[in-house]
């Protein structure tokens, strides 16, 4: 009796310490269930609708290298402006499949509004470029567009950086630099409509998509010149190329000789050209260089120029013209004293195919395009570079076109879009050494 007692009383505590141990053990399964679910839930609230980065709202993702400064008259941006905005910091990809560049490198920047059916072509035509997975591909985009979008994510032939311009237009459906409610339209009298707004010479109020051309390109070379970590110390030559502007595979080879070739051959030069000022013109087919004012189609040009153009920024923001490269020709270019030339070969290695509007041409049947293909003819010579180190220089010293005196197209008459302008200049801390012309 005393013995079996002793025994049931011993085996009482035994079963007590096991129902602890499996009531902690389901505790401790519970709270890592719930806090799995929780960061389930997180991550859920946190999902945005623009799909070319779904993680972009996680912290850890996310990695902010762009030196900015925001400044208090910039306009207010809405969530979309702000989500494009963190974009921007996001390294380059296809790092895994080109995780070196040359040290050498020519930057190429291409920038685009909404003409899918003109960026295939491109991006195939860049595909083909002996050298390009030698550097950095950075596409600016003039506004937020899922078809572009899935054009640039099908980039594997080179590293890639997308950035958007987080002021443009196209982002504000309701305010500045947007369409705003109280805004003044066409040739509106402001103090009679009480509307707001300031004409253009012509009497017309300015118009968001119009005005849109201009602000992307300062916007984009004061990011890219001055605040993008891949560039901001970058003091060579930059590419600058458009979403219809077709690229012969020759064309960074024969770059970099230019580029090599320009302070001997032509010191004065201001940049290198991939094609002539003349859009029509494929070259003249001479056995020399050509040294003519500085065209629009795969122009490049150093940190020493950019800043130059960037010390012209009242200029620049305040001619009467919704074009970039009509106000550079027009106002910034005849300010620097002297005239600004560009060095190219005698044979194009770039074609503008273009056949309508910047903000034309979005719709499949409305492509601008005979038969959704452009027909270039690419011949071998423009298959590998085709420019001699022992050719003399011709220069063009009186050329048709826009010059000094020329007043403007009008369209960029509004107060707001001066200043916004300005600000684009201000945005950031510019770093880096110049080099010569």
């Amino acid at each position: 009796m005393v013995s079996s007692t002793i025994m049931a009383v011993s085996k009482k505590p035994r079963l007590r310490l096991r129902d602890v141990a499996l009531c902690r053990l389901l505790s401790v399964v519970f709270v890592t269930l719930c806090g799995v679910l929780l960061l389930i839930f997180l991550l859920a609230s946190n999902s945005t609708p623009i799909g070319t980065h779904d993680m972009i709202d996680n912290a850890d993702a996310y990695h902010h290298d762009m030196k900015f400064e925001k400044l208090h008259d910039l306009p207010q941006q809405n969530d979309l402006s702000l989500r494009l905005e963190r974009l921007n910091g996001l390294p380059p990809r296809n790092l895994d499949l080109y995780p070196t560049l040359a040290k050498d490198r020519i930057v190429v920047v291409l920038y685009v509004h909404n003409r899918p059916q003109y960026l295939k072509v491109v991006v195939e035509s860049l595909s083909q470029v002996v050298g390009i997975s030698e550097t950095l591909l950075i596409v600016s985009h003039d506004g937020y567009f899922e078809e572009m979008n899935k054009i640039i994510n099908g980039i594997k032939f080179c590293q890639v950086k997308q950035i958007y311009a987080t002021y443009s237009p196209h982002l504000f459906s309701d305010s500045f630099p947007g369409v705003s409610a109280n805004d003044c339209k066409e040739k509106d009298d402001a103090g009679e409509k009480h509307c707001e707004g300031n004409p253009d010479q012509y009497g017309n109020h300015r118009l968001p998509k119009i005005v849109s051309l201009k602000h992307h390109w300062w916007w984009m070379m004061n990011t890219v010149w001055n605040g993008l970590r891949e560039t901001r110390d970058h003091s060579g030559h930059i590419l600058f190329i458009e979403e219809d502007h077709f690229i012969f595979p020759n064309a960074y080879r024969n770059l970099q000789v230019l580029i090599s070739l320009k302070p001997k051959k032509c010191p004065d030069c201001y940049a290198a050209n991939l094609a002539p000022s003349d859009v029509n013109s494929r070259g003249e087919g001479w056995a020399t260089l050509i040294a003519e004012r500085m065209g629009n189609v795969g122009y490049s040009f150093n940190r020493t120029v950019w800043k130059k153009i960037h010390n012209k920024a009242r200029e620049f923001c305040f001619f009467d013209d919704y074009n970039w490269d009509i106000t550079m020709w027009a106002t910034v270019y005849p300010s620097f004293g002297s005239p600004v030339y560009t060095l190219r070969g005698p044979r194009t290695s770039a074609v503008h195919f273009g056949r309508c509007g910047l903000h034309q041409g979005q719709e499949e049947n409305k492509a601008c395009i005979d038969n959704g293909m452009v027909n270039i003819n690419v011949e071998e010579p423009d298959t590998v570079s085709n420019i001699e180190l022992n050719w003399e220089v011709h220069t063009y010293k009186n050329q048709p076109g826009y010059k000094a005196g020329f007043k403007g197209w009008g369209g960029w008459g509004d107060n707001r879009d001066r200043l916004l302008c300005l600000s684009f200049a201000k945005m950031y801390h510019s770093t880096g050494t110049a080099s010569p012309l």
